[in-house]
């Protein structure tokens, strides 16, 4: 089993409150954070612990949320995929912070091999893009935006080929459900 560590981050000339901001916007009508042209940020209800949501096949519940500072969401879906992902803000003085993603999994035998393969790269690039929405949020611009890599365009190219539903992305089919408990 191996375990996953990733994340990204990025400082800003800005008010750690301006950033944390950002955080509260996920998965609404107004979401400054998710890139969108990325499978959307769903949610059952408003941000809050307890509520269920997801992108494209990911599926998690949000289990701890401090708003404008930080939300975790432990990872339910696909199956053998466990651990968590997080926003967080690090307050470095009145006017300059850090937004941080953090994913922290164990993916299980036969779906390790697809997260260095097939997960990471995708995961790299949205997560990049996530903070250069950021940016562009807080500054009016964006200094080194992402770059698709070829293989990444590759990638996005076999999604949209074999599940055209999550590469659209703004399907209504990826609704997030939960069964009743």
């Amino acid at each position: 089993m191996i375990a996953v560590l990733n994340i990204h981050e990025r400082a800003f000339t800005a008010r750690p409150e301006d950033v944390g901001s950002l955080i509260d916007t996920l998965g609404s009508g107004g979401d400054l954070l998710w890139p969108p042209d990325w499978p959307p940020i769903r949610f059952d209800a408003p941000l809050a612990v307890g509520v269920h949501g997801g992108h494209g096949p990911v599926r998690y519940v949000v289990s701890h949320y401090v708003p404008g500072r930080w939300v975790r969401f432990r990872i339910t879906g696909p199956r053998g995929f466990g651990g968590f992902h997080e926003f967080g803000v690090e307050r470095l003085d009145d006017r300059h912070s850090v937004l941080r993603h953090t994913l922290v999994m164990r993916p299980l035998w036969p779906l390790w091999p697809a997260w260095p393969l097939f997960f990471r790269p995708l995961h790299d690039v949205v997560f990049r893009h996530c903070l250069d929405r950021a940016e562009h949020a807080l500054t009016g611009g964006v200094a080194h935006p992402v770059r698709w890599s070829r293989y990444v365009r590759i990638l996005r190219a076999v999604t949209a080929r074999l599940a055209p539903r999550l590469a659209r992305g703004a399907s209504e089919s990826v609704r997030c459900t939960h069964p009743q408990g």
